[in-house]
């Protein structure tokens, strides 16, 4: 039995064939290598097809490598130890709400439990622990969980994953189809989430402002290969390698980048408008105003055309 410890996740040399044999086969992961290590909030980063799900798949062994391994704490895992692996890996699908099945919420979330030995007193008191975490109330867990808005029925259904204590968390694409509210709802729930209870987050998402707001390193994919692997704010600075995997920084990063080029003094690592807002007034204070820029500029102050070519 796998240790309920935090764990290191290495992925060596995966590749990732369908319909392997077949005249229908296509190849998803190409020579995939890369570390989680604990406590990591890893984003997965890659347009549409890039690979990303089937990535995640094998990471609680739902799908098997055609080639390389994954180790867990350096010890390959077999289909022996496959069940106590998923009970310490926990997968949310992209669009959770479609893991949704039974007739009442609590029967959803103790699904997760069947076959673990729990009496019915230790599962309800879990079912009800991990309600509270995700901050839903106990009224609903006799409703039918198709009832509920879709942001209660993706924390339900991250509930029914957290039920089994889970030390690393993976999400595919977590708040696709929510409204803007919704969807940093959900991503700051999830932030919190790794706070409190101390798990490694391995997060896929196509939106490079949630990457910036939440991963301390990513992988981007792109055609099944990694195209990118470092800190989230060394990946952004490489605008044109993020381009041609069919990705951009965030708009904030971007323009950080150009004033980086008309004034070396700025800070050019920038992730979020918060942390613009930080360097702008730090900038400020320290005497560089756009009145400044006049003994830089021939032609006089720094124009929105100057600066937009810069």
């Amino acid at each position: 039995m796998l240790n309920k410890e935090m764990l290191s996740i290495k992925i060596e040399s995966l590749s990732h064939s369908y319909q392997q044999g077949t005249p229908f086969e296509q190849t998803a992961l190409q020579n995939i290598t890369f570390t989680i290590e604990p406590g990591m909030f890893l984003g997965i980063a890659g347009r549409s097809g890039s690979g990303k799900t089937t990535l995640l798949q094998h990471l609680n062994g739902l799908l098997k490598p055609t080639s390389g391994r994954i180790t867990i704490n350096g010890s390959t895992v077999d289909a022996r130890r496959m069940r106590d692996l998923r009970r310490q890996i926990g997968l949310v699908f992209q669009h959770p709400e479609h893991q949704l099945f039974e007739e009442t919420v609590f029967k959803d979330i103790s699904f997760g439990l069947t076959g673990t030995g729990l009496n019915a007193a230790a599962v309800g008191d879990r079912v009800r622990e991990s309600l509270a975490v995700v901050g839903l109330s106990e009224d609903i867990l006799e409703r039918s969980p198709f009832e509920l808005s879709g942001g209660e029925k993706r924390r339900v259904a991250i509930a029914g994953v957290l039920v089994m204590n889970p030390t690393v968390l993976v999400l595919d694409e977590p708040a696709a189809g929510l409204d803007p509210g919704g969807r940093r709802e959900i991503l700051d729930f999830i932030s919190k989430l790794r706070s409190e209870r101390n798990i490694t987050v391995v997060l896929a998402t196509h939106d490079m402002a949630e990457m910036a707001r939440f991963a301390d390193r990513m992988v981007v994919l792109n055609n099944g290969s990694i195209a990118l692997n470092g800190s989230t704010r060394e990946i952004f600075r490489d605008v044109e390698a993020l381009e041609n995997a069919g990705l951009e920084p965030p708009q904030i990063t971007r323009l950080m980048l150009k004033l980086k080029k008309v004034l070396p003094e700025a800070n050019d690592g920038i992730l979020t408008v918060e942390e613009a807002i930080v360097e702008l007034k730090r900038l400020y204070c320290e005497g560089w105003r756009w009145g400044d820029y006049d003994k830089r500029f021939a032609d006089g102050p720094l124009s929105a055309r100057q600066f937009d070519a810069a």
